[in-house]
């Protein structure tokens, strides 16, 4: 008996371990409450501007974000968010951080001043985007 709850246990621990996501962990909720967030955390902001229709958007979601430093690094230093520029809050964030194409990352501190503007899909995939994290004071 004893065997087979340790076996359970250890079997539930590796479940909840592979449903926590390897990559980038995005917040959810609006941009005001990711800020509050990161203020009271002491960690800036990654704010990841994009559209439904951005084909170099996609390739950052699905290949540059998962990647699991980056995501270690990101998760440990910011809060990050994600907006459709053209949905919700999008509109308006564009006024206060104006674009110059799609995708745009941007690291600001937790006042939402602007630290550093990646413009368009790191050709260096994530290890660039790390070292521009990384490169953030």
């Amino acid at each position: 008996m004893k065997y087979l709850l340790i076996a359970l246990l250890s079997i539930s621990l590796t479940t909840i371990a592979q449903d926590e996501p390897a990559g980038v962990r995005f917040f959810e909720g609006t941009f005001r409450q990711a800020m509050a967030k990161a203020k009271k955390e002491n960690k800036g902001i990654m704010f990841d501007a994009y559209t439904t229709w951005c084909g170099p958007c996609k390739v950052l979601k699905s290949k540059v974000f998962p990647n699991p430093e980056l995501g270690a690094y990101i998760n440990e230093h910011f809060v990050s968010i994600g907006v459709d520029m053209e949905a919700g809050e999008g509109p308006a964030l564009a006024n206060m951080y104006p674009l110059e194409g799609y995708p745009t990352v941007f690291f600001l501190d937790a006042s939402g001043k602007v630290k550093k503007k990646v413009l368009g899909l790191p050709q260096g995939g994530a290890k660039e985007l790390l070292a521009i994290a990384k490169s953030i004071k």
